[in-house]
């Protein structure tokens, strides 16, 4: 996915570019499960977010600093506008606390504590979420290993305690690259997950690029929005204007062809209906 397009979304929905991929990542989780006949209908699953701690002084000096926050995903909102809004309120709600700091304290503490006091703890910590999900921005110029050009560029999610499920994001050279792990007995087809993200974006975009924002533009508008242009939430692609909604002057008549008369001979049979 282009990263080019996922920022001026950001700044038309006044977001951030997380926020975007991660109310994508919602939908394309939603998807799935509606695949599967499963109905995710007012549902919220929680996601397990690192936030980067380290002042942009020490940004180039080794070791982990970094805390953690819950972040409620809603997978059960149809509307994709509205998912996007959800996501975003909810991480300005966490930035403005203090969840980050003391998580990461508690694990600084966890750390330094004897091995018997670390499982109990971890475990505790991978009930509170689903997911583990994280956003990383990578180099955004095209590196080279022994003179061959890397096209792409992808990391995996540590799984830690029973969390079955980790969300990796990753930028790299104006993309944007979206990775899965998962437990296979409770998602065994991953890539039926994956292959929606981009769809989702689509679909901002198209909301995005269609509604006049000189008005607030609502929920209810960007559903009638992609109801109209994508066919979304009828089952049925989108009807296609007939010839005859077009104005009469440009519908040049016909001339009618004179019926031809019936035979004499045959009575029975009307040639002008055959």
């Amino acid at each position: 996915m282009p990263l080019h397009d996922a920022k001026q979304l950001g700044k038309a929905m006044r977001c951030t570019v997380n926020d975007i991929l991660l109310a994508c990542a919602s939908g394309a989780l939603r998807g799935y499960l509606l695949d599967k006949g499963d109905d995710p209908t007012g549902l919220t699953i929680r996601a397990t977010v690192p936030v980067n701690l380290r002042p942009l002084e020490h940004a180039k000096k080794l070791g982990n600093h970094f805390g953690l926050v819950f972040l409620n995903l809603p997978i059960g909102e149809a509307n994709p506008l509205r998912r996007l809004e959800i996501v975003a309120a909810n991480m300005r709600e966490l930035k403005r606390s203090r969840q980050a700091i003391v998580a990461f304290g508690l694990l600084a503490a966890l750390g330094m504590g004897p091995a018997a006091l670390q499982g109990p703890a971890l475990e505790m910590f991978s009930r509170k979420a689903t997911t583990v999900a994280t956003n990383v921005p990578g180099p955004q110029m095209p590196l080279y290993f022994a003179g061959a050009k890397i096209s792409d560029q992808m990391f995996w999610v540590p799984q830690t305690g029973s969390i079955g499920m980790g969300i990796s994001i990753l930028s790299y050279n104006g993309r944007i690259h979206f990775g899965l792990i998962t437990d296979a007995k409770l998602v065994p087809d991953p890539e039926n997950i994956i292959r929606r993200f981009s769809a989702e974006l689509e679909k901002l975009l198209l909301i995005a690029c269609m509604e006049d924002w000189s008005e607030d533009v609502t929920p209810a508008d960007a559903a009638a929005t992609l109801a109209h242009f994508s066919g979304e939430g009828t089952g049925r692609a989108p009807a296609r204007k007939s010839a005859k909604t077009r104005p009469a002057a440009s519908q040049p008549k016909k001339a009618k062809a004179p019926r031809k008369k019936a035979a004499a001979k045959k009575p029975a049979v009307d040639k002008s209906l055959a």
